[in-house]
């Protein structure tokens, strides 16, 4: 194919069909709304020429910061050099992280072209501390680029976008970090049994979801990376998060079905798990197309930009509580358990390290603080809360007479039962869950993460004048809720707090002589005044089975007088 204006610097030859240009030659589109159903649909991903100047349309449409450098100011500051053929390439900034330029289509020579333009936008953009990113963006519009000046203005202009609420790209560390945070609470949310397969597989969880961007932004096949970049510049951030999450879930396809029939998983090294999926995404071509990709990324219900917004929001919150904004050693902003140091009498360091993979991530950089075990505090409900009150979130063990291992993760502080007086009173946020450990591991989330048609509004019980005490206790619940949503995850905080307190959001409840985790029809736990004696059942909270036989009495140690259960809680 003879080279046209938009494609100086392809190497045709690697572009395959995409250097056919069948399909539409013009585009007579203004609406965002018409933009985003053919940028779905592959409206001109078969024209390279109509893609560039799609491409160009959108990026120019990009509300910028007021000073934003564009084409002429490349020109000036790189001169001749920019028509000249250097015979070494522009060192790329610190700031890239050590990541490297993928070649993609382009011709051996215009590598060169990319550390130029990268190494102008360091001098342009100051501010710029971390973006990993970069070089895959930079690399990606250069095929679509006229000169590298055109290629410059059009990365600029996704730097300096200032739209509210909206982010094409991170450019700190304290972004990309709580990035990955927010990749991994989306992950365990919504793609569970992949999440499941790299807590079993990978030996820090946090280290294989630090690559997240890197698989749909260096990755991913050039055919498969330009029908993502076609939607993202229509629909922004999220649509990264979204393919991110489709790849996680044709990985665990892969795995699943390479290990059939070879027994259980065995934990690796890290680096080994992030090289596998690295390979895989490189080869996906050969399983998933582009098409197929996108249909999955976009299956996926729920997620959207203000959840994951909010979400960012909170994890950012949490690095700078911890003092971690800058480019740090990794150890720093991985799961706080250390293995080495964790003690325990119900749960080994293996089988916590799967549960502080379970809960949200901004709590997982915090080292778990004993507050309370039966086996040095004694076997008073009292005690428990004395030792328990101020600190959230929790994290409740429990070992029965009979060996099972269960729990929960409790979001809210103990205190908060106080607002009820003596009556019993469910209090808590939909980030609570239940698991057991023993004879199997498997963990419990709220009813209305897995089943959303669940949600039912209760603003329209009280508008009809529910003059109850049920009805006073949804309202109660939903202000609580609503309190809540400032400061916690958008599990919470865009969809979840209309609800019907009476059926879905009982999440822990005491008073002096029992405590509870569940409500509906049953308790997942109930544990009573002595701490000697319990029971659970499916409850309509959690929707879970049993955690361990249906009556239970806590685990009594040796040459102890009913010593109880070692129920011990941890903070985060």
């Amino acid at each position: 194919m003879a080279e046209e204006d938009y494609g100086t610097f392809v190497d045709w030859a690697q572009m395959g069909d995409l250097a056919k240009s069948i399909g539409p030659t013009k585009l007579d589109c203004k609406e965002l709304k018409e933009f985003k159903q053919m940028a779905r649909q592959g409206y001109w991903a078969k024209n390279h020429q109509l893609r560039a100047q799609v491409y160009q349309q959108l990026i120019k449409a990009i509300p910028c910061r007021t000073v934003t450098p564009d084409a002429e100011v490349y020109r000036d500051i790189m001169g001749d050099t920019a028509m000249k053929k250097p015979s070494s390439h522009t060192p790329l900034p610190e700031f890239v992280d050590g990541n490297l330029v993928p070649r993609y289509c382009l011709k051996a020579e215009a590598m060169a072209s990319v550390h130029r333009i990268i190494g102008c936008i360091a001098g342009q953009f100051p501010d710029i501390s971390h973006c990993p990113s970069l070089p895959a963006i930079t690399s990606l519009l250069l095929h679509f680029s006229k000169d590298e000046a055109q290629c410059f203005e059009h990365v600029s202009r996704i730097l300096a976008c200032n739209e509210p609420g909206k982010r094409l790209l991170d450019q700190t560390f304290l972004a990309y970090e709580s990035s990955c945070m927010t990749f991994g609470d989306l992950a365990n949310k919504y793609c569970t049994a992949a999440h499941k397969l790299i807590i079993t597989t990978a030996q820090d969880v946090l280290e294989v979801y630090a690559d997240w961007q890197r698989w749909v932004l260096g990755d991913l096949p050039f055919s498969h990376l330009v029908r993502v970049f076609d939607v993202y510049l229509v629909e922004g951030y999220k649509v990264l998060y979204r393919v991110a999450i489709a790849l996680l879930k044709f990985y665990r396809k892969h795995r699943t079905g390479n290990q059939a029939g070879q027994g259980g998983r065995q934990q690796q090294d890290s680096s080994k798990i992030r090289s596998d999926i690295q390979a895989f995404i490189k080869g996906i071509a050969s399983t998933v197309t582009p098409e197929k990709l996108l249909e999955k990324s976009f299956s996926i219900r729920l997620i959207n930009r203000k959840e994951i917004t909010l979400l960012q929001l909170t994890n950012e919150k949490s690095l700078q509580q911890k003092g971690i904004t800058v480019k740090q050693k990794r150890r720093n902003v991985q799961l706080a358990l250390n293995p080495e140091t964790f003690s325990s009498e119900i749960v080994s360091p293996k089988e916590m390290h799967d549960i502080w993979s379970w809960i949200p991530e901004r709590f997982a950089l915090c080292q778990p603080q004993l507050l309370f075990t039966t086996s040095v505090h004694g076997c008073s409900l009292n005690r428990f809360y004395s030792h328990c009150e101020g600190y959230e979130p929790t994290l409740l063990l429990i070992r029965t007479t009979g060996g099972d291992v269960c729990g929960a993760f409790l979001s809210s502080d103990w205190e908060e039962r106080k607002r009820g007086g003596n009556k019993l009173s469910f209090f808590g946020t939909g980030e609570c869950f239940v698991f057991r450990l023993k004879p199997e591991m498997e963990r419990y989330e709220w009813v209305v993460i897995r089943h959303p048609e669940l949600a039912s509004s209760i603003k329209t019980e009280v508008q009809e004048g529910t003059a109850s005490s049920e009805g006073q206790n949804a309202v109660d619940s939903l202000q609580q809720l609503e309190k809540a949503a400032g400061d916690l995850s958008p599990f919470l905080a865009a969809r979840h707090f209309n609800l019907n307190s009476k059926n879905t959001s009982m999440f822990m409840a005491g008073n002096f002589d029992s405590i509870i985790v569940g409500g509906g029809e049953g308790n997942a736990l109930y544990i009573d005044s002595e701490l000697n004696h319990g029971r659970t059942g499916r409850c309509t909270t959690f929707d879970n089975p049993p955690l361990c036989a249906e009556s239970f009495q806590p685990w009594e140690q040796p040459m102890a007088q009913r010593r109880a259960a070692q129920v011990s809680l941890q903070c985060l």
